[in-house]
């Protein structure tokens, strides 16, 4: 990988990682301002049942997001594009859809 190409990869990454970022503040799960109910409340399931899919969604986004970092690292180590199971090359259509593949496709 050249050193433009690896410049660009680490702009995407790092865009992408700033977004994902960005949408799970917009969450607000765990944080001080996350809306509060009472328990009593008639709709109190409808409430439960969106705080769950918020936490859900909250836990996909923190592992993309760490995904990514992993990403920037292997960039910064030199290994980024390999297979971290094998060691062979990471095809590169599998790395243009997702950059932060850590396995080839025979391993993921």
């Amino acid at each position: 990988m050249t050193s433009t190409d690896s410049a660009t990869l680490r702009t995407m990454l790092e865009a992408e990682r700033d977004d994902l970022a960005r949408s799970l503040g917009e969450l607000g799960v765990n944080s001080p301002t996350a809306p509060d109910f009472d328990e009593n409340f008639a709709d109190s399931a409808q409430v439960t049942a969106e705080l769950g899919e918020n936490q859900a969604l909250a836990a996909n986004l923190r592992d993309q997001i760490h995904d990514i970092e992993h990403a920037l690292t292997r960039i910064e180590e030199g290994t980024y594009g390999t297979c971290e199971f094998c060691g062979e090359p990471i095809a590169a259509a599998r790395l243009e859809a997702m950059p932060a593949a850590r396995f080839c496709i025979d391993h993921a």
